[in-house]
């Protein structure tokens, strides 16, 4: 049922088809139909498909599509669902109204940073920003990028539920690796957590966008992380 329109989604139409068939197959008791007549039994017991990653993909991109095409305001779920070539019910199993989809979809345009090895704080802080360098280094990232913080200043709720939820776990990642070294004796005991957090983010950051076309090369992540390493090393 579309939550919408009170309209029975066409994806509804077919899964109850679907079974409506498996049960005839099971009902025949030729020999030559027991394999078939078995597997539509299991059909019709399954709660509901399995959630498939690219539909899932192809809504997230549908939807970028969408805002580049139409700004956040234009956007409407049942055309994303279109654009994506699934039903409404596929997209709204996943996300319950369009701030959540919106939300998805910016979150997918940065990739997930690797979880710390904790064997070195200068390796685990050069892993994540090579990361982000390479997002940035990304033409499509760096438009993107672009159209979130254009689009995202006229809608201050859904920026901060952006950064509540995507931008502030992905921080929080590098504070702990800093903690870890204040910990360890890798950094020194004084050594300011979030203005360090925010000195590694922000140097990659300041590329985004349009401020820098052209691409770091090679060692950047490196020679940004041993830089800061210098300040915060521990005193002799």
């Amino acid at each position: 049922m579309d939550p919408q329109t009170g309209h029975v989604d066409a994806d509804v139409i077919t899964a109850v088809a679907d079974v409506a068939t498996g049960s005839a197959v099971a009902n025949d008791n030729t020999a030559g139909n027991d394999n078939a007549a078995g597997n539509a039994r299991d059909a019709a017991r399954r709660p509901g498909r399995p959630r498939s990653e690219r539909a899932e993909q192809a809504i997230l991109d549908a939807t970028i599509e969408a805002v580049s095409d139409c700004g956040i305001d234009g956007v409407r779920c049942e055309d994303v669902a279109a654009r994506a070539g699934v039903g409404k019910a596929t997209l709204y199993r996943r996300w319950p109204g369009k701030e959540d989809l919106l939300i998805a979809a910016f979150a997918a345009l940065k990739s997930p940073l690797p979880e710390p090895r904790g064997e070195s704080v200068r390796a685990d802080l050069i892993a994540m920003l090579e990361v982000m360098v390479a997002d940035s280094d990304d033409p499509r990232y760096a438009q993107q990028y672009a159209l979130l913080h254009g689009e995202g200043q006229r809608y201050p709720r859904l920026m901060a539920r952006y950064k509540e939820l995507v931008v502030e776990p992905r921080r929080e990642l590098v504070r702990s690796v800093l903690r870890r070294g204040v910990a360890t004796g890798e950094l020194r005991p004084d050594t300011d957590i979030e203005v360090a957090m925010l000195a590694l983010t922000g140097a990659v950051l300041a590329r985004g966008g349009k401020r820098d076309a052209a691409p770091v090369g090679p060692g950047f992540a490196t020679r940004v992380v041993d830089e800061l390493l210098l300040g915060f090393a521990p005193h002799c």
